[in-house]
């Protein structure tokens, strides 16, 4: 079945209003820029966003939330967003902070048709007692917090009950892909794509180069076609931009 669509803007028509995506990438890296783009284009909104972070200010999911187009994350981290963190704060953006491992496993989990799983992760804390700021209200009060979680002990330890997560759509990048949605990532950019692309009832990838059918190793396909929906082919330059979140360099050394 071939799965390439003509455009970003056609592969992201049915988000709606109120869809929950799935957003591979690890800070800038990996992240589907163009997908993003295309959803910003559109001008949908009330959008609730699973991924890693939500990139940084004016660039990745950070352009959607700039705007006020997210009004969910379901993260990790707030990394080098300095507008995440102000919504967040200011009580305009509801934010589930989650252990970045369970996040992956929730991911992961809701690709294998497995509804909940237990972890030692978060035993002992808020992350199982319950309590933690999801959302504030205008004067820092908290008006929306986690629920309590199931313990139960397994050999003796204790353990906490995560539910799986299942998204409206899983937003990916990938370096290779083929036109039935193989899909194929490079080195640090494989990080969460492989989980939202499972995560998403219905997964849209960009791909960096596109191959045809049978010219995939097999043996190398991190993501297989089945989890993917819609394929988008694109072009060098979309290839090429690929931001740096926080550059850093030394100064040159003078040689004597």
């Amino acid at each position: 079945m071939d799965k390439v669509v003509s455009s970003a803007q056609q592969a992201v028509a049915d988000i709606g209003p109120g869809s929950t995506i799935a957003v591979g990438g690890f800070g800038l890296c990996g992240i589907p820029s163009v997908l993003i783009g295309a959803l910003h284009a559109s001008g949908v909104d009330g959008l609730e966003a699973v991924s890693n972070n939500a990139g940084t200010d004016g660039w990745g999911l950070g352009i959607l939330l700039a705007e006020g187009r997210l009004r969910r994350m379901v993260a990790s981290y707030v990394g080098e967003n300095k507008e995440f963190a102000r919504q967040y704060l200011a009580g305009e953006l509801e934010v589930e902070l989650t252990p970045q491992g369970t996040l992956a496993e929730r991911m992961r989990a809701g690709g294998s048709g497995i509804a909940a799983f237990f972890t030692r992760t978060g035993v002992g804390t808020q992350v199982a007692y319950g309590g933690l700021p999801w959302r504030y209200d205008p004067d820092g009060k908290v008006v929306v917090a986690s629920p309590a979680k199931q313990v139960q002990q397994f050999g003796g330890l204790d353990y906490v009950l995560e539910e799986a997560i299942v998204a409206d759509f899983g937003l990916v990048r990938a370096w290779k892909g083929d036109r039935h949605g193989n899909l194929v990532y490079r080195d640090s950019a494989r990080n969460f794509n492989p989980l939202a692309a499972m995560c998403g009832r219905v997964t849209i990838a960009e791909v960096e180069h596109l191959v045809g059918p049978g010219e995939l190793d097999p043996n190398l396909v991190h993501t297989p076609g089945a989890y993917v929906q819609r394929v988008v082919a694109l072009t060098a330059g979309q290839a090429a931009d690929k931001r740096i979140e926080k550059r850093t360099v030394r100064t040159k050394e003078t040689t004597v």
